[in-house]
């Protein structure tokens, strides 16, 4: 069984649809609320919904199809009960307060405009990896072996980073401190460093059989949307002038993973 283009136009078609009803549902709780941040919560949700509707729709290998639920499923699901406890009770994300502050005109169209819909489009190129493998044959197993490998170690790191950095901000003798402890010590984002392996092992996911290879840019405007747009370069533009912050970026690698640098000025072992 090939490529079949009439289901995935259905598939994509589908996902387009439930993203747009999605990310209006999560404007009307946005408004209602005062937080755009709630965008957050529904980000990890959208892909799950993706995947969801991919499964159903389309009809290529069910193997893969069934697969790709599941890891997203898993990823998504975990996401979102994290971003949910963690923003609970809290007040506007500083990163979306300093993006609406710059435009002028309805909050509450300026949101529309500028996080839901730029999102919502985000969440259907991103998930392309997705649609289109719904529609796929078989393929060569052993890619998507590779790729769910790669999303495992993405995962793991998210849900570790995820885990140090909570116990850390629970200790009180903590508050004021930058965490430079665990996989910290190693990335100052294994967070966001994980979210990137997690879509490049559904892309290979989806790679293992034509034409999933072409849908490489979505991965790659992942990467660059936690690399340089919203995530680690806006987060580290706040956490700057953190006391300590300065010296932990000159030891820590600033997004792939490695050992911590001596210290500058530390004592030869």
């Amino acid at each position: 069984m090939g490529f079949d283009l009439g289901s995935f136009w259905a598939v994509t078609g589908s996902s387009l649809l439930a993203l747009v009803l999605l990310m209006a549902v999560t404007a009307v709780v946005g408004h209602r609320q005062g937080r755009v941040s709630v965008v957050d919560t529904t980000w990890g949700l959208g892909f799950v919904l993706v995947a969801l509707v991919s499964a159903l729709v389309g009809d290529g290998a069910g193997w893969r199809r069934v697969l790709v639920l599941v890891l997203v499923a898993v990823w998504g699901l975990r996401l979102a009960w994290h971003v949910t406890r963690r923003n609970a009770g809290k007040g506007e994300d500083p990163r979306y307060a300093e993006m609406l502050e710059k435009e002028s005109g309805n909050p509450t169209l300026v949101a529309i405009r500028k996080v839901y819909a730029v999102q919502g489009a985000a969440l259907w190129f991103v998930s392309l990896p997705l649609q289109v493998s719904a529609a796929a044959g078989d393929g060569v197993v052993w890619v998507a072996v590779v790729g769910v490998l790669l999303w495992l170690l993405g995962v793991s790191f998210e849900a570790v980073g995820d885990a140090q950095l909570a116990r850390f901000k629970a200790d009180p003798a903590n508050k004021g401190k930058v965490m430079d402890r665990g996989l910290w010590s190693w990335t100052r984002h294994p967070n966001y460093f994980g979210d990137s392996s997690v879509w490049w092992g559904l892309f290979l996911v989806a790679a293992s059989a034509w034409p999933g290879v072409l849908t490489v840019l979505s991965p790659v405007v992942m990467t660059y949307f936690l690399v340089y747009g919203t995530g680690a370069k806006l987060l580290e533009r706040h956490m700057a002038e953190r006391p300590g912050y300065r010296e932990y970026q000159q030891r820590t690698s600033y997004f792939l993973p490695r050992p911590p640098r001596r210290a500058p000025g530390a004592e030869r072992g």
